[in-house]
């Protein structure tokens, strides 16, 4: 295998595949006119895979030359294009930073399909100088290997994962979720629901964590898609809960889930029930979540990553508060 901390060489290839250097160089150069044993040649493009060597001009430049090319992965089926889609300000703060920097972006997509083909689509990544990845799930073992080989690349949302060996830029998920428990709190509600999807991420552990440092009685409450029963609002409502807090995530099913059930059981936010969201949509009670500064801060670490400058390779954002209309005190009951 290649030594560890340097990106793989032709000589490598040809040293695991057990043919020359001039060999795999004309593999590699899609050079067929040369008569070669298809075995061969297929051979060496398998062992070129698995160590995760580009073909492309790129990878060849001289050290201390450089692309200005930035790569953007999502794990997601396909990039949030939709000015709708929660992700969408990530990427308008990646380009204008990038525009700003004198950067190209390249996106890349793969991530359908077995997980040897996304394998594959992140290792591609290197023919950019660097790359940012967005998603809720990182694929540790790819991943991995893009560290062990000093590749420059920054994830958007923090990342524990890999003992904590990810550069990231995220929000400051759990200081804003406590603050709107204390929001609602100091505003008399003692009776609170925390709604989340059954999904496991480090941004939903955020938020739950931040939610029980302020109010440790909250009752956490886990929905399987965007759909919820009236009832079920109704029961808290007879319970004597005043307040219901929300997961925000890319989807929206849980705030979706809770918001039309209070509608469907004939309630109103915030007479009846104080609503918030813990990053939801715009002017949603709760927090903004600073999905555009986060794109913006994220080129500018990963240029620094590139670049060999001094730089924090871990940071946390702020997140304003949003004070919206849905939350209130709670009304008096008999």
């Amino acid at each position: 295998m290649a030594a560890r901390g340097r990106t793989p060489r032709q000589a490598d290839i040809a040293r695991i595949a057990g043919v020359s250097q001039a060999t795999v160089s004309v593999v590699l150069a899609g050079n067929r006119g040369v008569r070669m044993a298809e075995a061969t040649r297929h051979r060496v493009l398998e062992v070129a895979e698995r160590l995760g060597y580009v073909p492309h001009p790129v990878a060849t430049r001289l050290a201390s030359a450089r692309s200005n090319l930035l790569g953007l992965y999502t794990f997601r089926t396909t990039f949030p294009t939709d000015a709708a889609d929660s992700y969408h300000p990530i990427l308008a703060g990646v380009e204008e930073e990038a525009a700003a920097l004198g950067q190209d972006l390249i996106l890349f997509t793969g991530t359908a399909g077995p997980g040897a083909l996304r394998e594959a689509a992140i290792r591609r990544t290197r023919m950019a100088d660097g790359c940012l990845f967005f998603g809720r799930h990182v694929p540790e073992e790819p991943v991995a290997r893009l560290v062990d080989s000093g590749f420059p690349f920054v994830y958007i949302g923090r990342r524990p994962e890999l003992g904590g060996r990810l550069p990231y830029v995220g929000a400051d998920y759990v200081t804003a979720s406590a603050e709107v428990l204390r929001r609602l709190t100091a505003l008399g509600h003692r009776r609170i629901r925390y709604v989340r999807e059954l999904d496991e991420a480090p941004s939903s552990s955020d938020r739950q964590r931040g939610v029980l440092e302020a109010a440790p009685h909250t009752d956490i409450v886990r929905v399987a898609g965007s759909v919820m029963h009236p009832d079920t609002v109704r029961g808290w409502v007879r319970d004597g809960v005043t307040a219901v807090v929300v997961e925000g995530t890319d989807t929206g099913a849980a705030h979706t889930a809770v918001r039309t059930a209070v509608a469907a059981a004939g309630l109103s936010t915030p007479d009846d029930l104080s609503l918030a969201v813990l990053g939801g949509p715009p002017g949603v009670s709760g927090f903004e979540a600073p999905m555009r500064e986060m794109g913006r801060r994220a080129v500018r670490l990963l240029v620094g990553l590139v670049t060999e400058q001094e730089t924090a390779p871990q940071q946390l954002l702020w997140c304003p508060p949003v004070a919206g209309t849905s939350v209130g005190p709670p009304r008096s009951r008999c």
